[in-house]
């Protein structure tokens, strides 16, 4: 290679390194103050420089990380952020003390919380900061003659807890697409869970409905263990089991080339199952409105600053040798806003939610998109650059 090329190319690196750092410092140190809310607003915090204290808890994913670090603000708001598992967010929107005012939820968990409680403290915006595909979430011991997701049929598969999002999801999929019901297996739930990093359970978590052959798993038994000694011979669970983790050759995933299962899936569904959104407790809704839209455009732009640093640096920056292959594959099959927020883009992903839900004798009746998100929220679109 010519050295004059080869030095050009890395000082051109080093600047545009240094110029992202500079703009991220100077974003950071003025991501967090007062900015004034859209004028004429109804409600608008008019002569409160600092803005409207508000709490947001969740996750500090990548596409939130400028939340985080504040290089983007909640317009007219002054905002802390609070690290939170799942679990423990949602225990507490549903039956803590609610002191949060914009928190990451679980998306079946508030559908199960407003069909069958009648919960209502809380109003969802079409923010959606975790989404996963779920046939990597299927494990198996490898000596029970299970193949393919057709061998699950009068077999016994544990779950650290029925009712949960990815859950919901695993069980639909696996009927739509394979024709497996959750009536055709025995169901074991365990004691625990070997993921403690997910926090403590909410009850919507923990909802069995009738017709189904459940029993409870042995007392200090996680779900890992239960695959581990035998006495299940499959596992479905959000995140992979310790048993996994340390190599046990007895346990491996169902579909051994899930990214390839995945990707099938997405071409012939157009799904990408959402794991979680965003919530608003509604008396905060309902003394500053516009507060919705605020949210909703500082979390679209936090993602789209992710999303321009995942083109320009992101092979750098992340220690994988491949990445900027996976982006461009990722981008070819799904599009280039691959993680959309908006009700448009994602009304069959949550439609189809709604009806595994129903179906699996979950949520009392099947949800509508306008009874579950905030009215202001549904003609919400992003800005894409």
């Amino acid at each position: 290679m010519d050295s004059s090329k080869n030095d050009a190319s890395r000082r051109d690196f080093i600047k545009t390194v240094a110029v992202a750092a500079g703009a991220a410092g100077a974003l950071s140190a003025c991501g967090r103050a007062a900015t004034s809310p859209t004028p004429g607003a109804a409600g608008s915090p008019a002569g409160k420089p600092e803005g409207l204290p508000i709490a947001v808890a969740g996750y500090p994913f990548d596409r939130v990380r400028a939340l985080v670090d504040g290089r983007v603000p909640i317009e007219g708001c002054s905002l802390t952020f609070q690290k939170g598992s799942i679990g423990d967010l949602n225990t507490h929107v549903f039956s803590g003390p609610q002191t949060i005012e914009v928190t990451e939820i679980g998306l079946h968990p508030y559908m199960l919380a407003v069909a069958n409680d009648g919960f209502r403290d809380y109003s969802l915006l079409p923010i959606f900061p975790l989404r996963t595909f779920r046939h990597k979430s299927v494990f198996i011991r490898t000596d029970r003659g299970i193949e393919g997701p057709e061998d699950l049929r009068g077999k016994t598969i544990a779950t650290p807890g029925y009712s949960s999002t990815s859950l919901t999801w695993i069980r639909g999929i696996f009927e739509d697409e394979y024709g497996v019901r959750p009536e055709d297996v025995e169901w074991v739930i365990s004691s625990k869970t070997s993921d403690a990093a997910s926090g403590k359970t909410s009850k919507q978590e923990n909802v069995i409905p009738e017709g189904l052959t459940v029993r409870e798993g042995p007392p200090g038994f996680d779900e890992s263990d239960l695959l581990e000694s035998g006495d299940v011979d499959a596992l479905f669970h959000a995140v992979e089991p310790r048993a996994y983790v340390e190599g046990d050759p007895i346990v491996a995933r169902l579909f051994a080339d899930y990214r390839q299962v995945e990707r099938a899936y997405f071409a012939k569904t157009g799904i990408f199952p959402i794991m979680h959104a965003v919530a608003v407790r509604n008396d905060v809704i309902n003394d500053h409105p516009w507060l919705p839209e605020t949210v909703f455009r500082a979390y679209s732009q936090a993602k789209r600053l992710n999303d321009q640093h995942l083109r320009k640096l992101g092979w750098a920056m992340v220690s994988l040798p491949w990445f900027s292959q996976e982006l461009e594959e990722t981008r070819e099959l799904m599009g280039d806003n691959y993680w959309p927020y908006g009700i448009a883009p994602n009304r069959k992903t949550l439609e189809t939610l709604f009806r595994y839900s129903f179906e699996q004798g979950l949520a009392s009746r099947e949800l509508t998109i306008e009874e579950l998100f905030h009215p202001s929220t549904l003609d919400f679109v992003e800005e894409r650059s």
